[in-house]
């Protein structure tokens, strides 16, 4: 079973109907390694649905954020969206300050914080570094030196 087809029996076993619509924006998402945007995925999507609404992208993006299907974070005020890679995908982000680039972290530090805290429930964690990307870093450091 390909991701696409999990996403799609994931949305079917919650009571959604498979549209085109849904079918054609889980392509966008599955079909890069960025994180995007709900206006991304509206651009990406004009060309073969012209009349689709940033209200209809954005409901179903945050749908498919509540069913598992995608990861959600924030930058800037902005929601960004990834599809996750398997069903238990956990990971966190280095994002560059300067271009804007996200990169994945693996490791999570939740360990240690439920260690600090002791008998707590947490319920849910966001964790981002905030920096400039290498390749920023070094045009920095170029432009420096003249």
């Amino acid at each position: 079973m390909t991701l696409i087809s999990g996403a799609i029996e994931t949305l079917r076993g919650a009571g959604y109907k498979i549209t085109d619509r849904r079918i054609a924006m889980l392509e966008v998402l599955y079909g890069t390694d960025k994180h995007l945007t709900a206006k991304d995925v509206t651009e990406r999507m004009a060309p073969d649905f012209p009349e689709i609404s940033p209200d209809t992208i954005y409901r179903n993006l945050h749908t498919f954020f509540e069913l598992g299907i995608l990861e959600e974070t924030e930058y800037e005020a902005e929601k960004y969206f990834m599809v996750k890679k398997a069903p238990h995908d956990h990971h966190h982000h280095f994002i560059c300050t300067n271009c804007g680039k996200f990169i994945n972290i693996k490791m999570c530090p939740l360990n240690y914080f439920e260690e600090q805290l002791g008998d707590v429930k947490i319920s849910g964690h966001r964790f981002e570094l905030y920096g400039l990307c290498a390749d920023c870093k070094k045009k920095l450091e170029t432009q420096s030196e003249d």
